[in-house]
């Protein structure tokens, strides 16, 4: 099947494309060519993009999920309902995020995963982000405190060797982090640090064993001081570092969110959500960890008023980041695609529109709101 996409803006990401068509072969895509041409090429059908913008699929790394369901439900139906959920908002493909929790709940999120079979109409998943256990109590924030200890080198190999842990938070000046870092970067793990009180000189040395991201910075970690840089400071310094972002207004200001992606561009800027069971629903109490979360106007805190992750999908941190930093469009979606695609090593093929690589595609209408969005070259959400 040879499906064209036309008239449309094409965001590559790394250009914009006027007047330009993409075809699809399947779950690949396997050309892109000026409208003037289409009458030279064979196709099976057409989609219009109506005007709107045509980008590669969204790409959440850190989502605990939405719809009522989690990560650490740790069930089929938990996860069919994550990855039905996102496609309405431009997600093709994410991480299963799971909290601190105990090494029995962890493992039955693992187990689970290793036999789920995803959904043909939901966003793919591409393994596990471990959010925890091996955190700072003093940062714990919404992570439950009775769970957070230190890094357990029996456990946690066995978690890496399952092969389906692709990220790990973990506050890196805790004992046994260094030899946790250098034990997953060999067995193909990344990590973030996250929930932490680390210095700028902890911090250093986790990057210089192999640390690469910063999970939604400046929350869960000390502020940057202009004598104690911190972790913020050697985040924003550091170009071999990713900063997660949670663009919601809520968890950090407007100015911050500008201030970030002038520091670190686009290609060292990664929009997740952070969001939980409560994503695309309503205010109300919701569980997180076993602990209540209030949901009121757009704002997800526990008991003591700390913040609970968010209600914040995708598509809204791309708009919002737009016009936030009056970016282009094309660098607000590359910050949603090609770099956590990057950050995962698998920007070969997904976070990009470009021959040989999958046909995961949102079309956007001119609002930037998500009208269809394809996974392996079918759709799987259309608002019409």
């Amino acid at each position: 099947m040879r499906t064209l996409i036309h008239n449309g803006m094409i965001i590559t990401p790394f250009e914009s494309l006027i007047d330009h068509c993409l075809i699809m072969d399947g779950d690949r895509i396997s050309n892109l060519f000026p409208e003037d041409n289409i009458k030279d090429v064979h196709i099976d059908k057409k989609i219009d993009a109506k005007g709107g913008w045509i980008t590669p699929g969204l790409i959440d790394i850190h989502i605990h999920g939405g719809n009522y369901a989690d990560t650490m439900d740790a069930k089929n139906e938990a996860f069919d309902a994550i990855a039905k959920f996102l496609p309405r908002f431009g997600v093709t493909s994410f991480l299963f995020t799971t909290g601190t929790a105990s090494n029995s709940q962890i493992n039955a999120v693992i187990e689970s995963y290793l036999k789920y079979e995803p959904p043909a109409n939901g966003a793919i998943p591409l393994g596990i982000h471990l959010e925890g256990p091996y955190l700072s109590v003093e940062k714990k924030g919404a992570q439950p405190e009775e769970f957070i200890r230190e890094p357990e080198p029996k456990q946690y190999i066995s978690w890496f060797e399952t092969g389906t842990i692709k990220l790990m938070t973990v506050a890196p000046e805790i004992n046994g982090a260094l030899e946790l870092i250098n034990t997953g970067v060999r067995l193909g793990v990344e990590f973030a640090v996250g929930h932490t009180i680390a210095t700028y000189e902890e911090m250093r040395v986790a990057v210089n064993h192999g640390l690469r991201q910063a999970t939604h910075l400046f929350n869960g970690m000390k502020p940057l001081h202009h004598r104690q840089p911190g972790v913020v400071g050697e985040t924003l310094t550091d170009s071999r570092v990713y900063a997660q972002l949670i663009a919601d207004g809520v968890h950090i200001h407007p100015v911050v969110v500008k201030l970030v992606l002038d520091l670190k561009k686009k290609e060292r800027t990664i929009l997740i959500t952070d969001a939980i069971r409560a994503a695309g629903l309503g205010d109300g109490h919701y569980d997180l960890l076993g602990q209540e979360v209030h949901v009121r106007d757009g704002e997800a805190r526990i008991a003591s008023g700390s913040l609970a992750g968010s209600i914040l999908t995708l598509d809204q941190a791309v708009r919002n980041v737009k016009n936030y930093c009056k970016l282009p469009m094309k660098d607000a979606v590359y910050a949603a695609t090609y770099t956590p695609a990057e950050s995962l090593h698998l920007n070969a093929e997904r976070g990009q529109l470009s021959p040989g690589s999958r046909a995961d595609v949102v079309i956007f209408d001119k609002d930037i709101q998500v009208d269809k969005t394809i996974i392996g070259g079918n759709i799987v959400f259309n608002r019409e």
